[in-house]
């Protein structure tokens, strides 16, 4: 059974940074992409970062491009999102996801951007 459990999500002043941390369990981790997404209260879901099975290929929203990074440890079967120079309008729920013939999502983490 795939299980997606996201942890590092906290308080945090503007400015300041936070990774968040995504423990994938139940399919071969490395064969998969994996992606986090961010939801604001009453706004849409929104992709902020993917990255390749392998790790060597990334994408970020504009948004936030040049301040996160997604990475992953194969050997951990966990994916990253280094956030640094955080803002108030990165506050969100944060949420790791994968594709393994469905859709799963994890928990999401809470992420509060304020002074």
């Amino acid at each position: 059974q795939v299980q997606l459990v996201e942890s590092g999500g906290g308080l945090v002043q503007p400015g300041g940074s936070l990774r968040l941390s995504c423990a994938a369990s139940g399919f071969t981790f490395s064969s998969y992409p994996m992606n986090w997404y961010r939801q604001a209260p009453g706004k849409v879901r929104e992709l902020v970062a993917v990255i390749s099975s392998t790790g060597y290929s990334t994408n970020y929203a504009e948004s936030v491009k040049g301040r996160f990074t997604i990475s992953r440890d194969n050997a951990k079967n966990t994916v990253y999102l280094q956030m640094n120079s955080l803002k108030p309008e990165d506050t969100a729920v944060y949420y790791c996801y994968t594709r393994v013939r469905v859709d799963y999502w994890g928990q999401g983490t809470q992420v509060t951007v304020s002074s």
